[in-house]
């Protein structure tokens, strides 16, 4: 006889699996994972989703339980420590027991997260982006950019509701000096990893316009650590440090500098520092500048004062000198005057029968070119008023043409379109659907629109059939749709 077959229930095997398991992993363990989901549920417990992965791929996952009881603990020691919520997308190191159920399967009971494991994955995170940069050479490439004299035009990344932003623009607006700027938002997010992304992308539009600025401020107001930590990040670090213009932070906080702002031109610690940054920019130009207005009105006034000298000096000289060389040219003047006055009576008699001969010369020549030019004016009338005669008979004769053509071409030409208007009408007539119904023919009408392709009938439907005689209502019983 067959051996009997040995069957156990589900329930059997289950309890089985979670009693080896309570014998075998009977212990705490520590285990590092990725955080992929908090799943915080409103009875405060956490069934977080953690993850492993390799070159960016899932290769391990299992269901986490923080009960309420331990969740309040651990949250409360982790903000106490990192300054920060626990969040999603974290990588932390849990000590877990393993747990499993017969319901819900495998999981990690979670007792307890070290917060200072955290800290230090986002320092080696902070200490390879700088290898990185260094190792290429461009961690001082901002720094080492020229800074405007006068930083005017600034481009600010930030948050309008930022506290820290209001209190930047607080700081700049109320100078005792009331230096003016001019600043253009461009918002983008500043905390979590969402923020690495935002500020490349500003950053890209601000360069297509930076002509138009003098430098770029990026202003955040306070946070944690793991708020900071998109700061360390090596993309948004090169998008900084490779930056045309110099950068600016502002990012509000008092702990570990980021990567960040190592790279930036300048670093202040609260966004009223950086403020403070640029008014100091203005005052450091414009304390030179009201000394060197000083020392100008000083010596212009010297300057003034000596030429005032000298121009007194040159005055009594000049007017010494001009009185001389007048007197001396009276003289000489009159004497020139008596010898012109004998040169011209001299001159006068000995051209004068000369200059006689000449004017009548003049007028006889002036009166043949009157009667020469009067002959030339009297010929060219006469010959425009003949052209002009020739050209009017010319012109009768083409209108007279014109009016004959008109007068044959005319009703041949009315009595065309006459017969084109009546043919159309006779078109027009045959398609008037009063016509088209006389001849036997009918449209339906769905739900007061025409019946066609496009019409949407079901069984049961009322329509409206038009005949020239008659409007008929009728009921779908039955659809048959054509090939």
């Amino acid at each position: 006889m067959p051996e009997e077959k040995k069957i156990f229930t589900l329930k059997q095997v289950a309890f089985s699996i979670q009693k080896a398991i309570q014998e075998r992993y009977s212990q705490m363990y520590w285990v590092q994972a990725e955080m992929h989901k908090l799943n915080y549920t409103p009875k405060g417990h956490c069934y977080p989703e953690l993850v492993h992965k390799e070159d960016g791929k899932i290769v391990a996952e299992i269901r986490g339980t923080i009960w309420k009881s331990q969740y309040d603990r651990i949250s409360e020691n982790f903000y106490k420590t990192v300054k920060e919520p626990i969040k999603d997308g974290l990588t932390l190191l849990f000590l877990v027991k393993i747990s499993y159920h017969p319901v819900y399967g495998m999981g990690l009971e979670i007792v307890d997260i070290d917060p200072t494991f955290t800290l230090g994955e986002l320092h080696k995170e902070r200490e390879e982006t700088l290898r990185k940069l260094t190792n290429e050479g461009i961690i001082n490439s901002n720094q080492l950019l020229p800074f405007p004299l006068l930083p005017k035009r600034i481009a600010v990344i930030s948050v309008a509701s930022s506290k820290g932003l209001s209190d930047f623009y607080s700081v700049i607006h109320s100078n005792p000096w009331n230096y003016q700027f001019f600043f253009h938002l461009f918002s983008a997010q500043l905390n979590g990893d969402g923020a690495i992304l935002s500020i490349q992308q500003q950053l890209k539009r601000i360069q297509k316009f930076k002509h138009l600025f003098d430098c770029v401020v990026i202003i955040r107001g306070g946070g944690g650590e793991i708020g900071l930590c998109c700061y360390n990040n090596y993309d948004l670090a090169k998008a900084i440090a490779t930056f045309p213009m110099p950068v600016l932070t502002g990012i509000g906080h008092s702990t570990n500098v980021t990567v960040c702002e190592l790279v930036a031109y300048q670093n202040a610690i609260t966004p009223t520092e950086l403020a403070d940054f640029l008014i100091q920019a203005f005052h450091n130009f414009s304390v030179p500048v009201k000394d060197a207005q000083k020392v100008i009105a000083q010596k212009a006034k010297e300057l003034i004062a000596l030429n005032q000298q000298y121009l007194q000096h040159e005055l009594r000289v000049f007017k010494s000198s001009t009185f001389q060389w007048l007197n001396a040219s009276k003289t000489q003047i009159r004497s020139t005057s008596k010898e012109l006055e004998q040169n011209t009576f001299g001159f006068f008699s000995s051209h004068k029968l000369e200059q006689n001969n000449s004017s009548k010369r003049l007028f006889n020549g002036v009166k043949f070119l009157h009667v020469n030019a009067q002959m030339k004016l009297n010929n060219s009338v006469q010959n425009i008023q003949k052209s002009s005669k020739l050209l009017l008979d010319y012109q009768y004769k083409s209108v007279d043409v014109s009016k004959q053509n008109l007068a044959i071409k005319a009703p041949k030409y009315l009595n065309a379109f006459q017969q084109s208007i009546a043919q159309t009408e006779k078109t027009i007539r045959l398609v008037d659907p009063q016509e088209v119904l006389k001849r036997g023919y009918s449209f339906t009408l769905l739900n007061g629109k025409l019946l066609n392709e496009n019409s949407i009938v079901s069984e049961g439907a009322k329509i409206q059939t038009i005949t020239y005689n008659y409007e008929i209502e009728s009921e779908i019983k039955k659809i048959k749709k054509n090939d």
